[in-house]
Formats: structure tokens, sequence, C-alpha cells
């Protein structure tokens, strides 16, 4: 059993399918029990997760390699020595000293929060709704409890109109809705997904992610009468037949990531073609139109929709424009230098801003940083 089935477990995002294979393991030896209760005894909202045994496998792997100099977590080696039996070990915050001197500069008052469900959902009479956590909503053929926005399953319509709604998810956001036809999607901070409130009958259902990021599971074409699913966005077209996909496409970023989980997708931009096969991902650059294809780590693509942030070899830029998306803050950088330091972890998603900032402080990455209401500045 992988790793990730205990988060999902932890963070209630497990499907029944997945509960199956748990419960089978946890049945299979007394000792997977236990380790699961131990686990979930130190689980909490602000816990860091390190994947050591992957982070020590890239670091020997790279040893003997001239590149640019890289921080990984130093406790990772450390932690190692003391004989940890599994390869992901959970690090609560006490561990790190927390003493006076280790607490950041903050101006004025810290306004900084931590992500959570919100959505503005924009129906087809142009009205809009303001779906948020612990608010529920519910018209004719839809409701929402504030975490997810679900339509009834009804028949496909027959007639020739469709109305489309669109659902867009601000900074310091997150959403998940179940289309009309069963296709679930979950949207990332500031996004934006464009819908029909049903799909017409014998038709391809089509879908646009206006921009940002999404994680689709599309109801197969054999429960809608053979009719496939697609999915647009700027210049790219994904045709699907029952699949799980990712695609990152933010509208301050030049490059598009499709990555493909499970099934198949064929995916067109412009005048390039091609397919992608489970755990390959697309790249598209959209200045200079080049196309690229890597096989990748598929849960560090999509961790987000499970509650955690799960960086590989990322610089420190590239994860400050992450965490500015979920923590609705700007970051700057004192120090330009810091950008292109890199590091390998994992953060759970409830985690406050300056915990994580502390921690990579403590971790000697960044000497210093401020918070004045949403700024951070690095040092």
């Amino acid at each position: 059993m992988e790793f990730k089935l205990i988060l999902k477990k932890l963070n209630n995002t497990i499907s029944s399918k997945e509960e199956l294979i748990f419960k089978a393991w946890c049945l299979e030896k007394k000792e997977h029990k236990q380790f699961f209760d131990k686990v979930k005894a130190n689980y909490s909202n602000t816990i860091n997760v390190i994947d050591i045994e992957e982070a020590w496998r890239k670091i020997v792997n790279r040893i003997d390699t001239p590149k640019t100099r890289k921080r990984y977590w130093k406790f990772a080696v450390a932690s190692i020595a003391i004989g940890l039996l599994t390869s992901v070990y959970f690090l609560k915050d006490n561990i790190f000293s927390d003493s006076t001197e280790n607490r950041p500069t903050i101006v004025n008052k810290n306004v900084i929060h931590t992500g959570t469900d919100k959505a503005v959902l924009t129906l087809e009479d142009g009205s809009q709704i303001a779906l948020e956590k612990g608010a529920s909503f519910q018209s004719k053929n839809l409701n929402s409890n504030g975490e997810q926005l679900v339509y009834d399953r009804n028949e496909e319509i027959e007639d020739s109109k469709i109305a489309y709604n669109y659902l867009t998810i601000p900074r310091g956001g997150q959403f998940f809705v179940k289309l009309s036809d069963g296709t679930q999607v979950w949207l990332n901070s500031e996004s934006q997904l464009k819908f029909p409130v049903n799909f017409k009958k014998g038709e391809i259902r089509k879908v646009e992610l206006v921009y940002g990021e999404a994680y689709f599971d599309v109801s197969p074409s054999s429960d809608h009468h053979g009719a496939d699913f697609k999915v647009y966005n700027n210049k790219q077209e994904i045709h699907v037949l029952g699949t799980e996909f990712n695609i990152k496409a933010y509208k301050d970023e030049v490059n598009i990531y499709t990555t493909l989980v499970e099934g198949k997708v064929a995916l067109s931009y412009e005048d390039k073609k091609l397919s992608l096969l489970p755990n390959q991902q697309s790249n598209i650059n959209i200045e200079n139109n080049q196309v690229f294809t890597k096989t990748v780590d598929v849960y560090n693509e999509i961790s987000w929709k499970d509650g955690v942030f799960s960086f590989d070899d990322k610089s420190l830029k590239e994860i400050m424009k992450v965490l500015s998306r979920w923590y609705d803050m700007e970051v700057y950088f004192e120090n330009k230098s810091l950008e292109k330091e890199a590091f390998i972890g994992r953060l759970g998603k409830k985690q406050s801003i300056e915990d994580i900032l502390i921690n990579i402080k403590n971790f000697g990455i960044i000497n210093e940083f401020k918070i004045t209401d949403r700024n951070v500045v690095l040092e």
C-alpha cells in the first residue's frame, strides 16, 4: 500500500475503492494498525510531512553531479540515523526551537490566513452566489454545503439550448464540484471553470478550465450513450474517455501542464497533437509554442487536492508562488539568490504561513523573514 492512502485517510479524501485497500492493509498485520494509530495520534493541522526515504535517495543520486548548490531539509539524513522503519516521518512543530529569538518580525497585524473552502458561483442569468465553509446554498438543480457543489444527476437534455455556470475560486480558496454527468472536479486557488448545467444528449460533453488548476475524475462515456468528454484551456484541447488527470494553467505562467493519472487522453494545441499515458505530463510553452512530454511522480503534481503540498526539488521561488496563492499573500525576495534555493519535502495545507516560514528558516534556507499585513519579505 502506498503511504499517500494514509494521508488521504487522515484528510478524509480517501475514495471507496481506496478505503477497501486501506482496510485490507490494516487487517493484514497488527503492526500496520498500530503504525496507523501512531501516525494518527501525531497528526495535527500544523504538521510537516517529510519524505525521508525519497529525499535520501535523491541526495545520493545527485551527490556526484555538479549542479547549482541545493539545500535539502537537513533533518532528512539525521532522521535516518535514528532507525526509522517507515519512509515518511511526521515532525511536530515543537521539535524545532520556538524561542523568542526565532520568531519573525511582524509589523502591524498579521492578516495572512490559511486557505479554506470558498468560491463564487455565477449562474446562467449572471447572478453570483458566494459559497463558503459553514454556509449552504440550494436551488432547483444544485446544492452546496459550503465545501462542495453538487449538481443533480439528470438525463442529458435533448433541446439545443445549454445553460452555463462558472465556478471561480479566489486566492486563498479551493472547492469541489460534481457536475450533472457525475464528473468530479477539484479546483485549486485562483481558478475558474466554465461548465454546462446539463449536457446535451448524444453530444460531446465540453467544459473549459478558463484559468488556474483543476483535477478531473471524468465519468466514463459508457454511462452517457458513448458521449466523450473534452476539456478546453487557452488553445489546448484534451479529449478524454473516462480518466483522471490534472491541468495547471495559471494566468501568470507561460507553461500549461497536463498530468495523466489514469486512463488515456489525446491532447492537441494548435497544430500539435500527442497522447499521454499514466504518469506522463505534457508541458506547453504558450510563448514559443513548444511542447514537451516527460514521466513524472504523479503524487507531487496532485497532492494539493488531498491537503498536502509536495515539492520535489522545487526552487524557493516556485514554492512561494504556490504558497502565495493558497495564503493570498505577496512574497518578496530581498536576497535574490534565495530564489534558486531548492529542496524536497511536503507541507500540510492547514499549517499557518508563519509556522512554515519559521521551519524554512530553521532549515537554514533563509536568514530571516518579515510579515507586514499581507506581504512577506524573505531575507
